[in-house]
């Protein structure tokens, strides 16, 4: 199968609820150890309630079973996209870059996200990797420390001069700025980072916290000089510098309140046709959150499970609007707006509606009785539009 043939029917199969084919990217956790310890982190910050165990923060995704996952997914004829990440920095892994090799070999992007401090930029820039997502935080010394209490303000150099080496080797480098108290004053800041170094891309996220982490929340004065003055400024300065941003949809997520970092309902979810996530211990998660399991991969193939019935439950769940706690701090909130729109553009409203939960409207059906259709709204669009491409 080509890949354009597997996106056109993950796209027939979004719209009439059935999985027509695997995922696009596949997002794999390499490490649960971490070089350094952000206060909002789930995992590794200083102000958790329940820290986690040393045993835990040792774990790794071998090689050997890394490259036998690759087979799998490769089988399944539709993975282009490969995240490297993990509950850690996935350069604790001293496999890495093996692990990024076998990735260019089966012909996926690979993305690496990673708080940059441990990878080596000629490596990176020989393999190949197609974008560094680097987690900054901060546009300062002293923001950087705040948000990394066992990094020293000296390590916020270290930083800059690895993006600067990325920049002379032509690495494409995104910048992940997530918003906490700390952070929140240096938003505008954030943006003029971004040009120095020739970031591809800013995406800006209101932290999302639990666990103890809470205490480093923005306060709700924050909260209101980053909606009335902050993100408009930081907008115009990334129009004047030609900077891509998120900040349309940062602004969303200022909107929800309290410790919600996304208006879910609003949007929908789309993740359960398009990606997956696995961790260190081979759990198979329906997107970022670890709340939305789905299976193990000691239960069987990934590309058997991505058929099976937890998966199948889960999006008929969140396509009936049926949202867990979790989805309130949706980590994937960005692409989960992109696709939102995608497919009102592709399949109308109707459809849209049905894949959140929503009733259609009155005169939305008024209007497709009076065109004496038989079929669904939403089959109808589909058919519609599966027709209009399928040459």
């Amino acid at each position: 199968m080509e890949p354009w043939q597997a996106r056109k029917r993950r796209w027939q199969g979004m719209a009439e609820g059935r999985t027509l084919v695997g995922p696009h990217t596949v997002h794999v956790d390499l490490a649960n150890g971490c070089n350094t310890n952000c206060t909002t982190c789930w995992d590794h910050s200083p102000l958790l309630a329940r820290p986690r165990p040393a045993a835990w923060k040792r774990r790794i995704f071998e090689l050997e079973r890394f490259v036998a996952l690759a087979a799998d997914l490769a089988s399944l004829q539709s993975v282009e996209s490969a995240i490297l990440a993990g509950m850690g920095d996935p350069f604790v892994n001293p496999f890495i870059y093996d692990i990024i090799a076998e990735c260019k070999r089966q012909g996926w992007r690979v993305t690496v996200l990673t708080n940059a401090l441990l990878a080596d930029p000629e490596r990176i820039a020989a393999l190949g990797v197609d974008a560094m997502l680097v987690s900054v935080n901060g546009a300062s010394p002293a923001s950087y420390a705040a948000f990394h209490p066992n990094l020293r303000a000296s390590d916020f150099g270290r930083l800059k001069a690895l993006l600067a080496r990325w920049q002379v080797l032509g690495v494409p480098v995104k910048h992940v700025q997530v918003i906490n108290r700390d952070t929140a004053p240096e938003l505008v800041a954030m943006v003029e980072f971004a040009a120095q170094y020739g970031a591809r891309h800013v995406t800006f996220k209101l932290a999302s916290l639990g666990g103890g982490t809470e205490a480093c929340a923005i306060t709700e004065a924050q909260r209101a000089q980053l909606r009335e003055q902050l993100v408009p400024a930081a907008q115009a300065l990334a129009a004047r510098l030609g900077v891509a941003t998120n900040l349309d949809v940062f602004a969303r997520q200022l909107a929800a309140g309290g410790l919600a970092t996304t208006p879910i309902e609003d949007i929908g979810c789309f993740m359960g046709w398009r990606y997956a996530r696995i961790t260190v211990e081979g759990e198979l998660l329906y997107c970022c959150a670890t709340a939305l399991r789905v299976g193990h991969l000691d239960q069987g193939p990934f590309s058997a499970q991505w058929f099976g019935a937890e998966w199948e439950a889960m999006r008929a769940r969140l396509r009936a609007g049926d949202y867990l706690p979790a989805c309130r701090q949706c980590g994937k909130f960005n692409q989960n707006v992109k696709l939102a729109a995608k497919v009102r553009e592709r399949f109308g409203e109707a459809v849209y509606r049905s894949l959140t939960g929503r009733q259609v409207s009155d005169n939305t059906k008024r209007g497709t009785d009076a065109q004496g259709g038989k079929e669904s709204i939403a089959n109808h669009a589909i058919a519609n539009h599966v027709a209009a491409t399928d040459h």
